[in-house]
């Protein structure tokens, strides 16, 4: 079940919050649970398992290295199996085909492999208990002792598929005592159907456009076609996984929950290490905190600096899928970071503010072609059409008609992508009457109506971060 779908909006999340807001506050917590194992039993039942039992494990560890916090090799201990746990489960139904695909290639062998479908979430809810168990260790925070909030926590389903990924430490007070209101209810209920509206009025309609592209030989295409197509998927992964965030972080506006904040206008960004504090700030900030700075942060030698952030960077891409095309992205963004850290960034402070962005978007543009095609041999070539080494024709009338067809769609893209239409509104309620507020909440109605008409009817509705 996704939250662009039908069942969900009209079915499952009008029922969740009339049993929720009937229920006495000391069992909203389970409520929710319980709520949240029906959302994600609702494709793959059987997953549901590997969830209880994650959660049952580290609410247990979590226990455990309290209970032994003056015995540091008794927690190390505990530190180390609920490391070693989580991540060969991830790594299991993660990584096992591609780690016997590669075996075979490199000693020549014939392996088989089973498919395993991936469990929904696992790569989000494994950090969150991940980073618990850290936490408690570190004594940042204390054990939990109820297991229903410590469940609560980690299979909430408001942002259990994508994220955002949500540390303990930043929602403890709430899984304990939140307020919610009919100010939090109606800012969550907006922010939801805007997110909706960017998932399926933008997204989905601009990555129509990207599939009718990319399913054509990179050599069959013109140079302008190329640039158009990966610019059009530039917008729908934007649109696409922020739209998801913002319905997340609106549900749990909901129900009572002030969860992080995952996108800040990352393509207003002057420098791909200022887009990458902008984009997925969710990921970004845990693999920071539970991964470089153990390893040593800025507070090492330059030259073990940029081994970290490598580190980290092949990781980052690891994370995102199980094949080479993301290793590859990610280290592609880990050497551009590098060098911004070492030297480029220093020379681009004194460039205008538009070689820089331009700059910016163009080394981002580039590495969603990595992101997208899986065969590198697609993903080399299609970078190669697009600076016209694969073909001799620059524009072609199919090219021309797409983006004239698009045209509108692609300038309200564009003007989405900043704070522009945010600032405006937020200007014109500065000044504001009950009026406005009417109008306002009128319009988000009309939002939520075009966007049913448009799921009615429509058969491209797809998640991209939903595999990850």
């Amino acid at each position: 079940m996704v939250f662009s779908s039908l069942i969900f909006i009209f079915l499952f999340l009008p029922f969740m919050i009339f049993i929720y807001y009937l229920s006495p506050r000391f069992l909203r917590n389970l409520v929710l649970l319980i709520g949240s194992f029906v959302f994600y039993a609702w494709g793959e039942p059987i997953y549901i398992l590997i969830m209880i039992f994650s959660t049952v494990f580290d609410y247990v560890n979590g226990l455990l290295i309290e209970k032994y916090k003056n015995q540091k090799i008794v927690t190390k201990s505990i530190i180390l199996l609920s490391m070693t746990v989580n991540l060969g489960i991830l790594c299991f139904f993660k990584y096992y085909g591609f780690i016997i695909a590669n075996i075979n290639v490199i000693f020549n062998l014939s392996m088989k492999s089973t498919h395993l479908p991936l469990p929904i979430g696992i790569s989000f809810y494994t950090f969150q208990t991940i980073s618990y168990v850290i936490d408690v260790y570190r004594g940042e925070v204390c054990a939990q002792k109820n297991i229903i909030s410590f469940g609560t926590y980690v299979a909430m389903f408001p942002q259990l598929v994508a994220g955002p990924i949500v540390r303990y430490k930043d929602i403890i007070k709430e899984l304990s005592n939140r307020k919610e209101n009919i100010r939090l209810f109606g800012e969550g209920i907006q922010l939801f159907i805007i997110g909706l509206s960017k998932k399926v009025l933008l997204a989905n309609n601009i990555g129509i456009l990207w599939n009718s592209i990319k399913g054509v030989s990179p050599h069959e295409i013109s140079v302008f076609s190329a640039w158009t197509g990966i610019i059009a998927f530039t917008f729908q992964i934007y649109f696409d996984f922020s739209g998801y965030s913002d319905m997340a972080i609106g549900l749990g506006k909901i129900f009572g929950f002030h969860l992080t904040k995952n996108f800040n206008y990352p393509y207003t960004s002057k420098s791909v290490t200022e887009f990458w504090r902008r984009w997925h700030i969710s990921l970004g900030t845990w693999f920071r905190e539970y991964l470089y700075i153990p390893l040593g942060g800025n507070r090492v030698g330059r030259g073990t600096q940029y081994k970290n952030l490598l580190i980290v960077w092949f990781l980052t891409g690891l994370w995102h899928g199980a094949s080479w095309n993301f290793i590859i992205w990610g280290l592609y963004f880990g050497m551009f970071g590098t060098i911004e850290k070492i030297f480029l960034l220093r020379c681009l402070e004194n460039r205008s503010s538009w070689i820089r962005h331009i700059y910016t978007m163009m080394v981002v543009t580039i590495g969603w072609v990595f992101f997208e095609f899986e065969s590198m041999y697609l993903a080399i070539d299609f970078i190669k059409t697009m600076f016209g080494w694969n073909v001799s024709v620059w524009m072609d009338e199919k090219g021309v008609y797409d983006l004239y067809t698009n045209l509108l769609l692609f300038v309200l893209l564009f003007i989405c992508s900043t704070p522009f239409p945010k600032n405006m509104i937020y200007k014109w309620r500065q000044k504001c009457s009950v009026v406005k507020d009417i109008i306002l909440s009128f319009g988000t109605i009309i939002l939520l109506v075009i966007c049913t008409a448009y799921l009615v009817n429509e058969s491209y509705n797809p998640f991209l971060y939903f595999r990850f």
